[in-house]
């Protein structure tokens, strides 16, 4: 089985051979995993606290049908994907950009597909960032009521910190153990949230009216709450990647296990997402906050340890999201600059990039208007619409059948709810920035 990931220039390995006397070790390996070991928990990300927030702007009729709708499109999508992993007889499409090469072609498709795939791996680290810091900073604030407290931009930090030494890692494989931990603690968590939020009971005086703003304010978030709900399903951009590290023969190749992943990860995603998204919403109304988790004091101890779950999990799902991007600059710095490959070369690119990711978080840390900038821009058209654009390009489905329609109505809403929630993400980070005090 031959992967359609190009080799790394001739005279890059022979430097590097002669200086560090190894291979350069590739992005991932076949590995034998199951759904089990396969890293594909990151198909379920921690921003899922704030779908009670998105069904507060949406209301319960047009939350609810944009959550099922969302989830149903992109299981659709992520189905797309594994079957076009082996499109072509022999060969293995192992990262996005190679399927949209074959797809647009050698010049147009790393257009097409690499910025989109770019946008979301960056921006997922990026709001991980925010996500790590102020849940380090809501642990210590519920464990440690004595303590002198700190700047939020601090917390973000020490967070970021932890990520300079674990972007060190080699490959996919390295972080399969702190994938899998990250799974666990996601299910933890999200228990922990519509739970408490159960048990707490509803708010005095909880209304499900529409959130009360400014008509034209009002607009721009609805359409900042469908980033936030498509943020939700940011898998794709890593799927081909993760499918890579299945073993494949023509027997039985990859799609079997895979597809097996990806029906158990979705599954995790449904008992996660829709008991938070609904039962939070209905213990807040209106006034729940863009993380549901900060809204619950007791028990404090168990809200404490949900927040920590919630730093594990990012810390993991961080690494997944940076392996491809680490891979993408590492071989661009071999092939522009001819730097042989080596520690050096992981250490000082793949720090660079920790340090880009930490600066933009600790510059804006909006944590609902993130999610729904990056949700629109990079998150809608690698889970909503580009899938569907690659099938009808390479499988050409007859016109007006049953899955032609399908296609052609996920790239509708799929365009719809980038151009939207861009709008309102980006309009709204402008909003907020204006009365916010950078690095307080």
């Amino acid at each position: 089985m031959v992967s359609a990931s190009p080799p790394a220039p001739k005279v890059s390995m022979k430097i590097h051979r002669r200086i560090c006397g190894r291979k350069r070790v590739p992005l991932a390996k076949p590995n034998g995993g199951t759904r089990l070991s396969t890293p594909s928990r990151p198909w379920l990300v921690p921003v899922f606290l704030s779908l009670p927030y998105a069904m507060a702007y949406l209301g319960w009729g047009p939350g609810t049908m944009v959550m099922v709708l969302s989830w149903c499109i992109t299981l659709n999508t992520m189905w797309q994907m594994i079957q076009l992993h082996e499109c072509v007889p022999g060969t293995r499409f192992d990262r996005y950009y190679d399927l949209g090469k074959h797809a647009f072609g050698p010049r147009l498709g790393p257009w097409i597909v690499l910025p989109q795939q770019l946008i979301v791996q960056v921006g997922c680290d990026i709001v991980y960032m925010v996500t790590g810091g102020k849940c380090l900073k809501k642990f210590m604030e519920i464990a440690c009521t004595n303590c002198t407290r700190i700047r939020q931009s601090y917390w973000i930090c020490i967070f970021g910190s932890t990520q300079f030494f674990l972007s060190q890692l080699p490959n996919f494989n390295s972080v399969s153990g702190v994938s899998l931990a990250a799974a666990v603690m996601s299910l933890s968590y999200s228990t922990i949230s519509w739970v408490g939020c159960l048990g707490r009971g509803q708010v005095d005086n909880v209304s499900y009216a529409y959130k009360q703003t400014s008509g034209a304010d009002y607009i721009f978030r609805v359409f900042n709450a469908l980033g936030q709900i498509s943020f939700a399903y940011a898998g794709h951009a890593v799927v081909l990647e993760i499918q890579a590290t299945v073993p494949s023969t023509p027997e039985k190749p990859s799609r079997g296990p895979m597809w097996k992943g990806a029906i158990w990860a979705y599954f995790i995603n449904a008992i996660c997402y829709f008991p938070v998204a609904f039962i939070g919403y209905w213990a807040f109304g209106q006034d729940v906050a863009d993380n549901v988790l900060v809204g619950l004091e007791r028990p404090s101890w168990l809200i404490a340890a949900a927040n920590l779950m919630v730093v594990v999990h990012v810390i993991g799902s961080y690494q997944v999201y940076a392996m491809p991007v680490f891979d993408m600059l590492e071989k661009a710095t071999v092939k522009s600059f001819n730097f042989p490959p080596g520690l050096a070369l992981r250490v000082i690119v793949r720090s660079a990039y920790v340090a880009f990711t930490l600066f933009i978080g600790l510059t804006f840390p909006f944590f609902g208007d993130l999610l729904g900038f990056f949700g629109g821009f990079g998150f809608a058209p690698t889970s909503y619409f580009l899938p569907s654009i690659i099938w009808l390009v390479i499988k050409k489905p007859r016109r007006f059948s049953i899955s032609w329609f399908v296609n052609w109505t996920c790239i509708y809403i799929g365009l719809f709810i980038m151009l939207a929630s861009t709008i309102g993400g980006l309009r709204n980070i402008v909003a907020d920035s204006s009365t916010y005090e950078f690095y307080s």
